[in-house]
């Protein structure tokens, strides 16, 4: 029975990989998971798997630096959602790849190509490694986008690659904070204080500590009997409140 581990530092994202892949490879066995490029290594060393699924931007050791330290040991997939780049590269190497969200069809196409290479003698399995990790390198050495270009939210048991565009504002509460589109909500940990540092300022505008709103998403702005500023949200029939330190932004409206 073919064993593999997975590595990224989003467990939203191992969850997912892990489902999908029970359903396109029931005979694989997942024997561990990792949260960075250090934990996957060592993962590696103690478990001996026939694959190790790694995320390519890990904090601490990525998955460019850890593939390098496996080696031949294990035979690397990555998972990116950097498809930009990377898919030209991964198609002609020797290592494989996942694309971020993992979508069944293109796993079952990668699961293939796994059991044919793992039928393959050990030595043919990683063929140059060394050279498709330092080509990789230079393509994935541009900087990060700077600001978020979607989020990655739970709707019960699944989860949703939502882009930011789409979204017509962020509500947090003590615990989570809810992603709302025209079609539907979401829940995410991650609160609007650290939204508000990692979203771009010229389409989300926070309006109260606890909710960001998208620009193209408002209607208007009314008051209601306790003089309180209330933002209106296209399509919906949620106001939002303003509080007074965010007023500024609608002086000219």
């Amino acid at each position: 029975m073919p064993t593999a581990i997975i590595a990224d530092d989003e467990r939203l994202m191992r969850d997912q990989l892990r489902m999908r892949l029970q359903d396109a490879w029931p005979e694989l066995q997942i024997v561990g998971e990792a949260k960075n490029g250090d934990e996957a290594v060592q993962l590696v060393g103690e478990l001996k798997p026939d694959l190790t699924f790694l995320d390519i931007r890990m904090p601490g050791k990525t998955g460019m630096e850890a593939a390098r330290d496996i080696g031949d040991r294990s035979l690397v997939v990555f998972v990116t959602a950097y498809d930009q780049y990377a898919v030209e590269a991964f198609e002609r190497g020797a290592i494989d790849y996942v694309l971020k969200p993992t979508e069944p069809d293109r796993l079952r196409v990668t699961v293939d190509r796994l059991k044919e290479r793992l039928e393959r003698p050990p030595a043919n399995v990683n063929d140059s490694v060394s050279a498709m990790l330092s080509q990789l390198a230079e393509k994935i050495a541009s900087p990060k986008p700077k600001h978020l270009q979607w989020i990655q939210a739970s709707i019960g048991q699944d989860l949703r690659m939502i882009p930011v565009e789409d979204i017509l504002f962020f509500r947090s509460d003590e615990k989570y904070t809810s992603v709302q589109t025209s079609g539907f909500e979401a829940l995410i940990r991650k609160p609007v204080r650290d939204l508000a540092d990692e979203l771009d300022p010229s389409l989300f505008w926070q309006i109260h500590r606890a909710t960001l709103v998208n620009v193209n998403a408002i209607e208007g702005v009314t008051r209601d009997i306790r003089g309180r500023h209330l933002v209106m949200v296209k399509g919906r029939p949620e106001k939002l409140e303003v509080s007074r330190s965010f007023l500024h932004l609608f002086k000219q409206m």
